[in-house]
């Protein structure tokens, strides 16, 4: 997918907002194949600019979105009480874009503590409202702005503390909304409170702007707006960046390692300098806790690289990493073996360098991959938290363990080596599956699988944690998920089967399934866990009197590995589909337990 630099973290807003025709002109012009979302803007303020500058963001990110727009300040009617236009809107994201503006009621002086108690939440239940409608009308996903402080303060530093001050009541407004997000389920707060903090609240509030058209945030500032909102869109629908692969030198500590050695190298607490780079391994370290893959391309000595890790000062070490590539080949052609051998697409990348030659080679030889422009060591930290690469919209425990899981398989892969016979070295893995069907506790992981996963994804149906509940409450469902365990360590869910039962007997004469989800996440690949997922499948659709399971292949530039995987599960192909027979079954598994 072809980058467009100017859509690129710092980006130029005028540009943007100038020549928004001819950047959306070149993205659609790319060829790329993208996810198609209905995304609804319910705006108390103008969202005409709005919607337009969210598309490019959107198209950047391989989102190909059609939109529906609330007239001005109807968010709450075409909510509460619809319209014919919103109502045959199939919306997959409600992003309801609302500001100060739109507060009705703020604290008086004469108030007592009671009385401003029931405007604020008069004020917070008219939004619930506005949520549990659009809830149970589209059970879609919702986006949500919290508010700006206000631009004045009547009570000037006493505004944050005492219950009449604006500030005071913003505040408890917006953890009022954050409260709510923290127990709901597909229910996003995009936060313009430290948006417009960051951006200045007098130019966010400009009220030139507001006075003569109704627009807040003012025009300038709508490429940050809709660049913030689009980053939780592609996070919900798994584009985000899944790795960092890092430089040393300059990058991760000041100095040459080779040339100064490792105990002058600026890292640490007894210099500003150190401290700055200290900082940013501290900012990587967080990262890797969030699961983002720590990696090392770096033109170095190998036995350099690790001494710097291991410099006094460092709050990193070579243990953080998944792979260190640190030898005198051109780092692009590192990138591309790092891809590889972690089994991630190169647009899953983000390549951090000081160097601005090695970030053009880089950038220019392997398209896809994200090379922001790095200043000083002051700013790194703000160029990548500011850039959105890796915003979360959900967390789950594999998360956590996720490095830990890629080590493993590197370690699993060494091991094979060791075997002539590959079925083999699957039985000294010693695996152990559970597969159950989807439960609260790890929809969310289902949800990331179905948006993450490219290569094994026979039918690339990208679904919200909304979609996979309904899946799972729906009894014409057969849903399957699959945890694996082996003796180097537990992979967390990594696989996902949905059926659809459908009676109307295209394929057969009895009751048939549909296999609508049929993925499994790269780091389990040929361990034969289809098998076992397929064992569990034909078992749960004769017990709902299923005779025959249909098979969907929808292929994709990145999906040809499993073109043929029917065909070896044992399916008989007929037009465009694959078919099996329930009944003749025979269970496939033979090197997995199953629990």
């Amino acid at each position: 997918m072809q980058v467009v630099k100017e859509l690129e973290y710092p980006f130029d807003s005028a540009n943007i907002l100038k020549k928004k025709k001819s950047i959306r002109r070149q993205l659609l012009e790319d060829g790329t194949t993208r996810i198609r979302k209905n995304i609804a803007i319910l705006g108390g303020s103008t969202t005409a600019n709005v919607a337009q500058v969210l598309d490019l963001f959107l198209l950047q990110y391989g989102i190909e979105a059609s939109f529906y727009e609330s007239e001005y300040n109807k968010y709450y009617e075409d909510a509460l009480f619809g319209n014919p236009d919103f109502d045959a809107f199939d919306a997959d994201v409600i992003y309801i874009h609302t500001g100060i503006h739109n507060v009705i009621t703020f604290p008086k002086m004469q108030d007592d503590r009671e009385t401003i108690d029931a405007k604020l939440n008069a004020e917070f239940e008219r939004f619930r409202a506005v949520w549990e409608k659009c809830f149970e009308k589209k059970g879609c996903t919702i986006i949500q702005n919290n508010f700006e402080y206000p631009s004045w303060r009547l009570l000037g530093n006493k505004d944050v503390s005492d219950i009449h001050g604006r500030v005071r009541f913003i505040a408890r407004l917006n953890q009022m909304f954050a409260d709510y997000a923290a127990e709901t389920e597909n229910f996003y707060i995009h936060d313009v409170n430290y948006l417009s903090a960051r951006c200045g609240i007098d130019t966010w509030c400009d009220p030139f702007y507001w006075n003569m058209y109704k627009y807040c945030p003012a025009v300038p500032l709508i490429p940050e707006l809709c660049f913030s909102v689009a980053n939780i869109i592609k996070s919900v629908y798994g584009k985000n960046k899944k790795a960092l692969v890092l430089d040393l030198d300059n990058t991760l500590w000041g100095g040459i390692v080779g040339d100064d050695g490792p105990e002058n190298l600026a890292i640490g607490q007894e210099s500003g300098q150190g401290e700055t780079y200290y900082e940013f391994q501290e900012y990587l370290k967080a990262q890797k806790d969030l699961g983002i893959l720590l990696n090392i391309d770096s033109k170095n000595e190998y036995e350099n690289a690790i001494a710097g890790l291991n410099a006094k000062g460092s709050a990193l070490s070579p243990e953080d990493f998944i792979l260190i590539k640190a030898n005198w080949d051109p780092k692009d052609r590192n990138l591309l073996e790092i891809a590889k051998e972690l089994n991630l697409g190169e647009d899953s990348l983000v390549f951090v360098d000081d160097n601005p030659a090695e970030r053009m080679i880089v950038s220019e030889q392997v398209p896809g991959v994200a090379v922001p422009e790095m200043g000083t060591p002051e700013t790194y930290i703000q160029t990548l938290d500011h850039s959105g690469f890796f915003e979360v919209t959900s967390f789950s425990a594999d998360d956590l363990s996720r490095n830990d899981m890629y080590k493993a398989n590197i370690q699993r892969e060494q091991m094979q080596s060791a075997f002539a016979d590959y079925e083999d070295y699957l039985k000294n893995l010693e695996m152990t599956a559970e597969i159950l069907p989807f439960s609260k506790e790890v929809i969310p992981r289902i949800s990331q699988l179905t948006n993450k996963s490219n290569q094994f994804n026979l039918t690339t149906l990208r679904c919200s944690v909304a979609d996979i509940e309904e899946m799972a409450e729906d009894e014409n469902w057969i849903t399957l998920y699959g945890k694996l365990v082996d003796k180097f360590g537990d992979n967390g869910v990594v696989s996902v089967l949905a059926a659809e039962i459908r009676p109307d007997h295209a394929y057969s004469l009895g009751k048939e399934a549909h296999i609508r989800l049929n993925l499994m996440s790269c780091r389990v690949l040929k361990r034969d866990m289809e098998f076992a997922m397929l064992d569990e499948l034909v078992r749960k659709a004769k017990e709902k009197e299923v005779t025959t399971l249909v098979g969907h292949y929808l292929p994709t530039k990145k999906n040809g590995m499993v073109a043929e995987l029917y065909t070896d599960l044992g399916f008989q192909k007929e037009n465009d589909v694959w078919i099996l027979d329930v009944a003749s079954y025979q269970d496939q598994c033979k090197v997995i337990k199953i629990n």
